[in-house]
């Protein structure tokens, strides 16, 4: 999160050039906010019904219970987050900026993604329905085929793969292009970073199969996050050292900010190789360190003392 931060302080502060087009034509600032519908809307209706059903559950069990305040907290920030990436100025000069288009991404799949995943929010969620049809829902949604889909779904293999399939898709010369000059194909592309994403980041902190514990779920969490470290950080890598231009048309406001449009790609690549990199690398260390703390039993430590002492 600081380094997203320090990199949009960073986009912010370079110079703008005196072209007779761009963001100099911009007259009215406000007219940069983006308000679609396709997208609000959704993310509306998820954000009242988490609030309804939030004020249910504290109803019903008293305040921070059943849904924590951290929790809820995280909720909103993510929700936030959201909001302000695909109605901010951001999403509109990400689709003349290969450098903000990448922020903008991060910003959905590394930090918004992560929080509204350990929001847990599927609790709230069912309570935002009417006290009669929440049995019903429930049993639909833990049986039958919307069961077994999820159980596809949410298997660390599966959720890890959509990840990384929506991450390398999108990045294809040929999508990407196709995303930022139909408006639908646009909205698809955001909608799959965050929904991957979302189910990737729940997995690693809420999977639980039959049987698996804890520390299981750590260190197939490890496992998963190296492989996402790898791929993602090699499209990086290729998006840094490549020599020409892959999508043309996205960096139309390169020279705007001091840039070529091969510098823009290259800062952009740089940004999905290093901060992704070091924020999955940094979870998995903290998982790493979970996974090694459950070793040190105290059953372990007095195993290792001598006979007849202590």
């Amino acid at each position: 999160m600081p380094a997203l931060i320090a990199v949009l302080l960073l986009v912010a502060s370079l110079p703008s050039s005196a072209g007779a087009h761009g963001l100099s034509d911009v007259i009215d600032p406000s007219s940069l906010w983006s308000y679609d519908p396709w997208l609000l809307t959704p993310l509306y209706a998820v954000g009242i019904a988490f609030y309804i059903g939030t004020q249910r559950l504290w109803h019903s069990a008293g305040g921070g219970r059943g849904v924590s305040y951290s929790r809820v907290a995280a909720f909103w920030t993510g929700w936030l987050v959201v909001a302000l990436a695909v109605t901010s100025p951001l999403h509109w000069i990400g689709e003349r900026l290969f450098t903000a288009h990448m922020v903008e991404h991060e910003l959905l799949m590394l930090v918004a993604a992560p929080l509204m995943a350990w929001a847990r929010i599927n609790g709230p969620m069912l309570w935002s329905l009417p006290s009669k049809l929440r049995p019903p829902v429930g049993r639909v949604l833990s049986t039958g085929p919307l069961a077994f889909a999820w159980s596809f779904l949410s298997h660390p293999i599966s959720a890890t793969a959509l990840h990384g399939l929506a991450l390398w898709i999108w990045h294809a010369p040929p999508l990407y292009a196709w995303a930022l000059e139909n408006v639908a194909v646009h909205r698809l592309q955001h909608v799959s970073f965050f929904a991957t994403a979302l189910l990737f980041w729940w997995v690693l902190f809420h999977g639980r199969g039959p049987g698996r514990s804890a520390r299981l779920r750590d260190g197939i969490g490890i496992a998963c996050l190296f492989v996402t470290v790898l791929h993602s950080g090699v499209l990086g890598a290729l998006l840094t050292l490549s020599t020409r231009v892959w999508i043309p048309g996205q960096g139309v406001l390169a020279a705007d900010f001091g840039l070529s449009k091969l510098e823009d790609q290259q800062l952009a690549g740089i940004l999905m190789w290093v901060p992704m990199g070091a924020l999955y690398t940094g979870v998995a260390l903290v998982f790493a360190h979970r996974w090694l703390s459950m070793n040190k039993t105290p059953s372990s430590h007095a195993s290792c003392r001598m006979p007849g002492i202590g």
